[in-house]
């Protein structure tokens, strides 16, 4: 019987190459998740990855979970991406007597920092996650690294739009929160995914039966009575990204053009073939464009 003196050597190297790469690069890293006690809600949230924290607001009336092909990609590039439920959306819950602000959603998120010790984050807004985002940073500019606004706006809502978001309250009151869904897909998602990709609109419909009715009430009011956040827009100074579908409907391209002219230095990336779910309807290409530009945030 013939032996091999290097063979133990070459099997442990193999195994410690084979264990360093599981544990570095390729891997999105362990997803971790729970639910915290904030400002009297109790907040779901899931944190992916590690390395440079990125915060994502979802938009109304959805979940975290509007994110859940963007954490594997950007986790696994090196950050770390924390996704929350809005008091009353998702997995959160809300007390009957605070179902949801613009205030109170700004500072249940940068309590959500506090109490997952992340002093400074990557933070980006979707839709109703915009004005959410445009006020953390009112409130505590310090907290961001960078910011990413996604298919969102910074204009006070029209006459118009403010009565098209009390009728939408109106309806989650009297029929459900289920009821908003076929209001809302048809802006969310383009035809053509509605038509050929039908799962990607029953995982969106599925997250909007999800939201309490308080909390479907409340967003909405918050939409219907953001303030204009254009001054604020003057006073960026971190890196910002912007991200918009060119088939928006609810905030079309004009209104991140605007964005643009207004934050110094940020960029814009405008995805074809994409409705007002952009992040999740062209994942691949919202990933790619966070990434490609989030190495450039120093």
């Amino acid at each position: 019987m013939s032996h091999h003196p290097r063979r133990p050597l070459l099997l442990a190297a193999l195994t410690t190459a084979l264990l360093g790469s599981a544990l570095a690069g390729g891997s999105a890293g362990a997803q971790q998740s729970g639910d915290l006690d904030i400002n009297g809600a109790r907040i779901h949230y899931v944190s992916q990855g590690s390395g440079t924290p990125m915060l994502l607001l979802h938009g109304y009336p959805l979940s975290g979970e509007l994110f859940s092909r963007n954490r594997d990609a950007l986790a696994a590039a090196g950050y770390r991406v924390i996704t929350i439920d809005h008091r009353g959306y998702g997995r959160s819950t809300a007390p009957a007597d605070a179902p949801g602000s613009l205030e109170t959603y700004a500072q249940d998120a940068l309590a959500v920092m506090d109490r997952l010790n992340v002093p400074k984050a990557i933070i980006g807004g979707m839709s109703m996650g915009g004005p959410i985002a445009f006020e953390m940073y009112r409130r505590a500019p310090d907290r961001f690294l960078g910011l990413i606004l996604i298919d969102t706006i910074a204009n006070p809502a029209s006459i118009v739009e403010q009565n098209l978001w009390k009728g939408m309250a109106q309806k989650a009151s009297t029929y459900g929160p289920q009821s908003l869904a076929p209001e809302l897909l048809k802006d969310m998602l383009t035809g053509e995914t509605r038509v050929r990709r039908m799962a990607d609109a029953m995982f969106l419909t599925n997250i909007v039966g999800q939201a309490s009715v308080a909390a479907d009430v409340a967003g909405a009011n918050v939409l219907a009575t953001r303030p204009d956040s254009i001054p604020t827009l003057k006073t960026i100074r971190v890196p910002t990204l912007i991200i918009e579908g060119l088939e928006d409907t609810v905030y079309p391209p004009e209104f991140s053009l605007k964005m643009q002219q207004n934050i110094a230095g940020s960029k814009l990336v405008i995805i074809p073939g994409a409705a007002h779910a952009a992040i999740f309807e062209k994942a691949d290409a919202a990933n790619r464009a966070i990434l490609d530009w989030a190495r450039t945030v120093r």
